[in-house]
């Protein structure tokens, strides 16, 4: 039995990360300061025997003896992380230093979630991780962009100064049950106008493009990322290369839901990028073979499922 450390532990991510280490037999310490994240999240794990539960923010400090630490605390939506962008950057900066110490003191492994959104909008199609990104450092994305980006380059400085033991996982576009329904994200949006019989709306044209990724390929991919070999450390992308325009998506959805939604188009935020799309080569070599299993489709039927019990317990 490992004991981990699961910052963000109640978001959508973190609670589907709890709930597998928990499925493996590890003492899980999940730290949450709920502004994304949700105790509704984790309640069905509040009584096992192994797991923690702590109101926590990761700016400031925590002491706890671990062997693993997952960091992923930081607000990931749009509409969330640019609600306080200082405070979204300092999560990012400053919870990777917090946590990365606490790593150094009781000699801890640590994964960092990392994301996509470190290539900006890519001059390079589709993105390997040894593409340096097209970020804009003062645009409306930046606090995200950079904060994520700059937590890469504390958890590369920790590993080289102060050896310790770091893992890095650059997520692409992830979905599924347990996401906020108010998040701002391309699915979470379609799937709840949808339901709602409101209109669809895309922004921009609708061709540009997103890489889908259902949760439990996302937590399977973070796992055996955490347990790769000694001294491969990242950063890797976890992430679905298939590849779907937005109308494709929007399209999927209404045939899904069988709503009688219309699709509307708004126009395209600032520095959205057009295209995203993992290359995975890395993964599958470093990962015993990962690769991502759930399509879309299957993907999809089940977060409609998720979202549709969940604004029925909301109109209640």
């Amino acid at each position: 039995m490992k004991r981990i450390l699961v910052t963000g532990g109640a978001g959508f991510v973190g609670s589907h990360i709890c709930e597998r280490l928990l499925s493996e037999g590890n003492e899980v310490i999940c730290l949450d300061n709920y502004f994304t994240g949700s105790k509704r999240n984790v309640e069905h794990l509040m009584d096992h025997h192994y797991f923690e539960l702590v109101r926590h923010d990761v700016t400031n400090p925590y002491m706890v003896e671990v062997d693993e630490i997952y960091n992923l605390a930081c607000p990931a939506s749009p509409v969330h992380y640019q609600y306080n962008p200082i405070k979204t950057i300092k999560t990012s900066v400053m919870g990777a230093i917090n946590m990365l110490g606490l790593a150094k003191r009781v000699k801890a492994k640590i994964l960092q979630a990392s994301t996509s959104e470190v290539y900006g909008d890519p001059a390079i199609h589709p993105q390997p991780e040894s593409y340096w990104g097209n970020v804009n450092p003062i645009g409306l994305r930046s606090c995200y962009d950079e904060g994520k980006r700059c937590a890469e380059t504390l958890f590369m400085d920790y590993h080289i100064q102060n050896d310790v033991d770091i893992k890095i996982v650059r997520i692409f576009n992830t979905y599924g049950p347990r996401m906020n329904p108010d998040d701002g994200r391309v699915v979470s949006n379609f799937i709840v106008q949808a339901l709602k019989g409101d209109d669809i709306t895309v922004f921009g044209d609708g061709t540009q493009t997103r890489s889908f990724q259902y949760v439990d390929d996302l937590v399977e991919g973070m796992i055996r990322m955490m347990n790769s070999r000694d001294g491969f450390v990242g950063p890797v992308n976890v992430g679905n290369p298939g590849e779907f325009t937005m109308l494709e998506l929007a399209q999927q959805v209404i045939d899904l839901t069988g709503t009688k939604s219309k699709i509307i188009h708004m126009p395209l935020p600032q520095d959205d990028p057009l295209q995203r799309q993992p290359v995975i080569d890395l993964a599958k070599k470093e990962l015993n073979g990962w690769e991502p299993k759930i399509p879309l489709k299957e993907g999809l039927v089940k977060t409609i499922t998720y979202f549709d019990n969940l604004l029925k317990q909301i109109e209640k």
